[in-house]
């Protein structure tokens, strides 16, 4: 499916890849939900193959990019000039983020990961829904987006990160 480029497909296919990723970690075996990967990675590229180790670290790291949106749109409404990254990290030094959230939550259950995923899509939706559809995908039209449109972080954090969860949680289903 190609990536969405108005509200209405943000949503639908937002919705529709979090189903299917429910459905396949439903799909999961219970006594394997918890299971550490095992899967070889010496062919995968990215360092997320190396930092992810179970489901629960997958689902973290997409709560987590839904709170920099959540928490990037309302300051930024509000008037408090905040950018998409956390303060101190930039597109070239993200990772460094990323392993900070995978370090944060190393306590969390993955009944919590799952719950607070849940949650964070909701919202995420919900407020994709606020925007007409020219405040999604005109560009320019928040000077607090730079050169991109506000649509296109919602796409990053939702559909496309939900197919990025999907194919490691496959590869891990297929080596059980």
């Amino acid at each position: 499916m190609a990536r969405p480029t108005t509200k209405t497909d943000l949503i639908q296919t937002g919705n529709e890849k979090y189903q299917k990723l429910m459905t396949l970690i439903h799909s999961i075996p219970e006594e394997s939900i918890n299971g550490v990967f095992q899967f070889e990675i010496e062919k995968e590229k990215g360092a997320h193959w190396e930092r992810d180790k179970n489901i629960r670290d997958i689902l973290i790291h997409l709560y987590e990019w839904h709170s920099l949106l959540l928490h990037w749109v309302e300051a930024n409404q509000k008037g408090i000039k905040k950018q998409f990254l956390q303060d101190g990290y930039n597109w070239k030094t993200y990772g460094k983020m990323n392993i900070v959230f995978w370090e944060k939550h190393q306590n969390t259950s993955y009944e919590s990961s799952l719950e607070l995923l849940k949650k964070s899509h909701t919202e995420v939706i919900k407020l994709a829904d606020t925007f007409s559809n020219d405040e999604l995908f005109s560009k320019d039209v928040y000077e607090w987006v730079g050169g991109s449109t506000l649509g296109s972080y919602f796409v990053s954090v939702t559909s496309s990160h939900y197919d990025w969860a999907m194919k490691k949680i496959r590869k891990y289903k297929k080596s059980l």
